[in-house]
């Protein structure tokens, strides 16, 4: 019953009435859920609906916990301090604060990270509610579960990397894992609700089919795996803390390409801050992390905006492309952003929101070009 935290070890874990309690909610979720939307395919598409938007919003409020440095606001889980509520733990918190003033648990921190953990768990029940919809009605909507049932399978796995975020005290490969799972739990359920909608009778415009060569169809896999390895530049930036290693713009401390420490800086198995060898990572490693965002950034623009030009020109492809490109140019000037005026909260936050925008509208499109042939 033991958690270690830092040089300390914490005794604490829910209590079974709080476990039921918890069991107790989550399955009235999934039940209440799963018993309204399996009515009809147009609830079944609501809900899909809103919990791709629920989701959105629980991306985006993990960036806030994890920018805000409350990701061990309560360094237990799935309790804080063995308790439901940071409420509850009112003293072991005032405790902590003591022990380490400015440290990464105080009130404030903590109720962000349960919150986030509850919003978790509501995502969790509505997806596993949203794989029995489509099990029960995978004949009338003509669709196999399979695509809900690896939307739940990786629900499963992004729970264990949401414990582990804690347990393990924010190592960086783990909590880049966990940014790149929540990104994918919103394109899959994007490309459901994509799926639902194409089978309505008349298909809304976001969901139709875009007619499309074979070039442009591959070029599309280019652009959603250049989002994705730029996504993971970005959260290996963020969990490193190297979001500031280069102030300055368009340079890097004063050079185009500045003095760098590659080797330490991507060695990816570590604890937070510190290289293979145990010692801190200097501020040439993080402005390897750093620099690497920043050209990645400049491939992924000219991927992106080629691609949107291509996307112009053929057949229902203009307002995707439009969208595209406008995500695009408002993720640059977020990143510019973060950068002229020393990390923001509000824009470090839309900058993640907008990139996981960017990559679930790259996976739906793919499935509109993919799906004309």
């Amino acid at each position: 019953m033991r958690i270690r935290f830092f040089d300390k070890e914490i005794a604490m874990k829910l209590s079974g009435l709080e476990h039921a309690a918890v069991g107790a909610i989550t399955l009235a979720i999934i039940v209440g859920s799963a018993w309204w939307a399996s009515a009809d395919r147009a609830r079944y598409q609501r809900l899909v609906a809103a919990t791709t938007v629920i989701t959105f919003v629980l991306i985006v409020l993990g960036a806030f916990v994890r920018l805000s440095d409350a990701g061990l606001g309560c360094p237990d889980w799935p309790g804080c301090y063995g308790n439901l509520t940071p409420h509850h733990s009112t003293e072991e918190i005032r405790a902590a604060e003591v022990a380490q003033p400015g440290g990464p648990v105080t009130m404030a921190k903590a109720w962000k990270e349960m919150v986030h953990r509850y919003l978790a768990m509501v995502v969790g029940a509505l997806i596993a509610g949203i794989l029995i919809c489509a099990i029960r009605l995978r004949r009338s909507v003509g669709h196999s579960p399979t695509l809900a049932a690896i939307l739940s399978a990786a629900v499963i796995f992004q729970a264990a990397l949401g414990a582990w975020t804690v347990t393990m005290l924010l190592k960086p490969a783990i909590v880049t894992s966990h940014l790149l799972g929540g990104v994918t739990i919103l394109a899959l359920l994007a490309l459901l609700w994509a799926r639902l909608a194409r089978s309505q009778t008349v298909v809304p415009r976001w969901a139709s089919v875009v007619s499309a060569t074979p070039g442009l169809k591959f070029f599309a896999w280019v652009v959603f795996v250049a989002l994705l390895a730029q996504i993971t530049l970005g959260g290996w930036t963020s969990t490193n803390y190297a979001a500031l290693a280069c102030t300055d713009l368009p340079k890097c401390h004063g050079s185009w390409i500045p003095a760098m420490d590659f080797a330490n800086a991507f060695h990816i198995i570590r604890p937070l801050g510190v290289g293979p060898d145990g010692e801190l990572l200097t501020i040439e490693a993080l402005r390897a992390i750093h620099w690497m965002h920043r050209v990645g950034a400049i491939v992924v623009s000219v991927i992106v905006l080629w691609f949107v030009w291509r996307l112009r020109q053929v057949e229902g492809g203009r307002s995707a492309a439009h969208m595209l490109g406008a995500l695009l140019v408002l993720q640059v000037v977020l990143g510019v952003s973060n950068v002229w005026f020393s990390l923001p909260l509000p824009v470090a936050v839309a900058h993640n929101g907008v990139a996981a925008l960017l990559f679930s509208l790259s996976a739906v499109l793919l499935f509109r070009l993919k799906s004309s042939a």
